[in-house]
């Protein structure tokens, strides 16, 4: 199952240091530090994005205390670290802290829910209950103009309204909107992202007119399949983080498409507050000034009823939590809980998780959002029906259409693991096996590679489709195959590749289905035309941009890999743009298994 390899595969935040700034919609380790532990006791801290500025702006405050447990001193140090990939390494011991960072002894996924799944899986006890740090609660995103036509907030809206949405073929026309095209949603993967996880969890208890004690069976039901089925048919594509929407969202905003880009997104009520305050990623980069969005956001709280992200603050029951940890852990949730340093959470868009400080600006209707809601709380379920309700997604959601495209030039062949000696494309072919277990037998799956001179026979020809885009149940094994007996070649032709990889891909758009490009590659454009390559750039980046915009297109989405240290990762990022994409950066070769799996979280 889907659900049951992703949460098995080691993806970690310092593995997604692989992932580009969050610019580009991935996640990234760069950010403050709290500072030099010097010879102090270190309390690492796994914590999920969307707060690891402010608990590193809290940690840097206790650090400066001097707080202390006997002779040693204390010293906090956050990492950021996705919930979905912290609750896969927990459950597995954190094993390899060279590549995935120290093992944390406080743990603050965005919702309890991942502890839940940590213990089912562990079989014990590893994320012992917390105290909740801050809370947001699940919002489902929509353009004012699109939340008005239908009649919000003098209307209630719920997950049944989206069904219906999704299902009917007049699209936006029905509301008197033609040009704003079919319903589109956008949603994460559950198994990484918070927001995918209760999106997910409360879809079922709409399908099941329940909001607590939802059970294993309930799962099962013909009408509970079709109604999640139905929901997820709309989804325009899944991700690792909810930055990706919200950043292209906000880029297409600039160019007055944001309404052609997504109807609606799940998201936590804090990010619409960002967007709309012109923050969208809720990070901003030295000299970056926040631009209000030409049209805001208005967060709808769905009838039937939300989940809270209630941010638990979790010291995590390992041998390696030494009583001197424990006790400087326990030390800094006092600091944190404290009223003045909740007002702190205010001011990043939480609510308080201390009921002694009242829920104030910028959680104001000004800001798209309301301070009154949610009327309505939906329960975590059981941890055996959290398992099951990942499993079952893996089953339900929307199906894909992928071409991998690799590069397998020259320099595909530099040494990339000296202790092991593989080269990157060792590497790589591993990673993109690895990765092909994540999709289900239905989903069209094809691989082209790519290099100058890839035919001696025909010189001109710069790639070759070693096996066609179709359902990958049947090619399964051929394509392990082919992967594995990939060689390098020679030069880097990436503007032409991809030109004819997105071309292909839209020719045969199947709109069904998730459509996508993954483009790994280690180099340059190296096509013989160099002194074209502005004016190449500029007109394949115009046909990207051109057919990802618009009512009545079918999108196609490229999602670049920039691989190793000579990638082209500006050049890469602006691909992924132009089509409202992403890109990974798997600077670091070694990082490439953990990178491909974040990408293939897309589909």
């Amino acid at each position: 199952m889907r659900a049951s390899r992703a949460m098995a595969v080691l993806v970690t935040g310092a593995a997604l240091a692989g992932c580009v700034s969050i610019k580009t919609g991935s996640s990234t380790a760069k950010g403050p530090t709290a500072g030099n532990p010097g010879k102090c006791a270190v309390v690492d801290m796994a914590v999920s994005s969307e707060k690891f500025a402010l608990l590193t702006d809290l940690a840097t405050s206790f650090n400066a205390t001097k707080a202390k447990v006997g002779k040693d001193c204390i010293f906090v140090r956050p990492a950021k670290v996705a919930s979905g990939s912290a609750a896969s390494l927990l459950a597995q011991g954190w094993p390899d802290a060279a590549t995935n960072g120290p093992a944390p002894v406080v743990w603050s996924p965005a919702a309890g829910g991942w502890a839940a799944i940590v213990n089912q899986r562990a079989g014990k006890v590893v994320a012992p209950p917390g105290p909740s740090f801050m809370l947001t609660p699940l919002v489902i995103a929509m353009p004012r103009k699109m939340a008005d036509a239908l009649g919000y907030p003098g209307k209630a809206i719920g997950f049944k309204d989206i069904v219906t949405l999704a299902k009917d073929p007049a699209g936006w026309a029905k509301f008197g909107h033609p040009e704003w095209g079919p319903f589109r949603l956008g949603k994460t993967n559950p198994n990484f992202s918070t927001s995918g996880l209760n999106f997910t969890i409360a879809e079922y208890y709409a399908a099941t007119g329940t909001s607590r004690d939802l059970t294993a069976e309930e799962l099962d039901r013909p009408d509970v399949l079709q109604f999640v089925t139905d929901v997820e048919s709309s989804v325009v594509h899944y991700g690792d983080i909810t930055m990706t929407f919200l950043n292209n969202w906000f880029r297409a905003d600039a160019r007055g498409t944001s309404l052609t880009y997504a109807s609606a997104v799940a998201v936590e009520e804090k990010s619409v507050i960002d967007y709309n305050l012109g923050n969208p990623d809720g990070e901003l980069s030295p000299g970056e000034t926040p631009r209000v969005p030409r049209e805001p956001l208005v967060a709808i709280y769905p009838s039937e009823g939300t989940l809270f992200s209630d941010s638990p603050f979790i010291i995590v029951d390992a041998p390696w939590v030494t009583p001197v940890l424990k006790q400087g852990a326990e030390l800094f949730r006092t600091y944190v809980l404290l009223p003045e340093n909740q007002r702190k959470v205010l001011q990043f868009g939480f609510r308080p998780g201390n009921p002694q400080v009242k829920v104030d600006a910028p959680i104001v209707a000004a800001n798209g959002v309301d301070p009154a809601q949610p009327q309505a709380v939906l329960d975590v379920p059981k941890p055996d029906v959290m398992v099951k309700i990942l499993d079952r997604w893996a089953v339900q959601r929307k199906a894909a259409r992928v071409m991998l495209v690799m590069d397998v030039s020259g320099s595909m062949g530099d040494l990339a693991n000296k202790a092991t000696g593989e080269t990157k494309l060792d590497l790589a072919k591993r990673a993109a096996i690895s990765a092909m277990g994540q999709f289900k037998d239905d989903d069209d799956v094809g691989l082209r590679i790519f290099s100058t001179n890839i035919d001696s026979s025909n010189p001109k020809t710069q790639w070759i489709d070693l096996l066609p885009v179709s359902p990958i149940g049947a090619q399964r094994e051929g394509l392990t195959n082919k992967i594995r007996d990939l060689v390098p070649i020679q030069g880097t032709p990436l503007y032409d590749v991809t030109a004819d990889a997105y071309t292909t891909m839209t020719d045969g758009f199947d709109p069904k289905k998730i459509n996508a490009v993954v483009l790994l590659t280690d180099g340059k454009n190296e096509d013989g035309n160099r002194q074209d390559d502005a004016a190449q750039l500029q007109g394949l980046l115009q046909e990207l941009q051109v057919g990802s915009e618009g009512a009545n297109t079918h999108p196609v989405r490229i999602f670049p890999i920039a691989y190793g240290k000579d990638a082209d990762l500006t050049t890469l990022r602006q691909i992924a743009e132009a089509t409202s994409a992403a890109v990974y950066d798997a600077g670091n070769p070694n990082t490439i298994e953990q990178v491909f799996t974040a990408v293939v979280s897309n589909f």
